[in-house]
């Protein structure tokens, strides 16, 4: 994973708590769209600003369409926030990931927010897999995925969160974590969800009622009308998953599949997250057994 930050933004990320932020915060968007056409799914609307980037790589033979997004800051810092839009239209097909973690720095004040909303029309199959999000000690992250799905069309989602950075010793203990899920079929929510970390995180993340020592959680959700009928395939997936360090939980409800990941190893978390990814779109689409190769670097 790059750790890399410019010389500026590394200054901001690291000053002592208490000084003026004098960094101007940064808001990045992206816009990507896709629609089938002649029997193909093809890019139909491609927009990025600052320091988003959006990556189109050649996909697997037989895979999907995919979409990259890549954040050329090298991390945010207290102000800055990301806006994503992605959606599928009638009939098309595609996934959209991340090109690496992304890092959240200590801030002094000023909240990260980062605000990504997946629309699905009607026929249509979306994937959103992003890279997870390492969050540093004394950061402050707002963080909202939404779906909105009509007629029957399906999508599966997943956000993952990384607590400080274990290879140098970090963990974190104070800052703010807000984590929510907002899902909506025909425009009626059926499901919505927070996460809210605030001020002492480590005794949440300590406690054997909260956390229990996890170094990384990672929700996963699929979202079909049929959703619920996966629910003993995903739970089988688990189980040898379950033996190599993630704790992981699986209900459905109205629609939805939610699969829940927490362990003590961000790495075995990761595992878990992205074997169960695969797992799934290959149970509920037919789709192949295997993730972006950026997810095997």
């Amino acid at each position: 994973m790059d750790q890399a930050v410019t010389a500026g933004r590394l200054e901001d990320a690291v000053r002592e708590p208490g000084r003026e932020e004098k960094k101007v915060a940064v808001h990045g968007a992206a816009t990507v769209r896709f629609d089938r056409r002649h029997g193909e799914t093809r890019l139909a609307t491609l927009y990025h600003h600052d320091p988003l980037r959006v990556l189109m790589p050649t996909p697997r033979r037989g895979d999907l369409p995919i979409a990259v997004l890549a954040t050329t800051s090298g991390g945010m810092v207290g102000g800055d926030r990301m806006d994503v839009a992605l959606s599928a239209g009638p009939g098309a097909r595609a996934l959209v990931t991340t090109q690496a973690a992304e890092k959240v720095y200590r801030s002094t004040g000023a909240d990260c927010r980062i605000d990504t909303v997946v629309t699905v029309e009607d026929g249509a199959w979306l994937e959103w897999l992003p890279q997870e999000a390492i969050v540093f000690e004394g950061s402050r992250l707002r963080r909202l995925t939404r779906l909105d799905l009509s007629g029957d069309g399906r999508a599966i989602a997943g956000e993952m969160l990384v607590f400080g950075r274990a290879a140098f010793g970090e963990t974190v203990t104070r800052g703010l974590i807000r984590d929510a899920w907002e899902v909506a079929r025909d425009g009626r929510l059926i499901w919505a969800d927070a996460l809210h970390l605030d001020d002492d995180i480590g005794e949440a993340l300590a406690h054997p009622a909260g956390f229990g020592g996890a170094a990384a959680c990672a929700t996963l959700l699929h979202a079909a009308i049929d959703a619920a009928r996966h629910l003993d395939a995903i739970r089988a997936l688990a189980e040898p998953l379950s033996l190599e360090g993630a704790r992981i939980g699986a209900t459905a409800l109205d629609g939805l599949l939610v699969v829940r990941i927490l362990g003590g190893d961000a790495r075995a978390v990761r595992r878990a997250y992205a074997a169960l990814w695969s797992g799934l779109r290959a149970e509920t689409a037919g789709l192949p057994t295997r993730l972006p190769r950026l997810w095997e670097v």
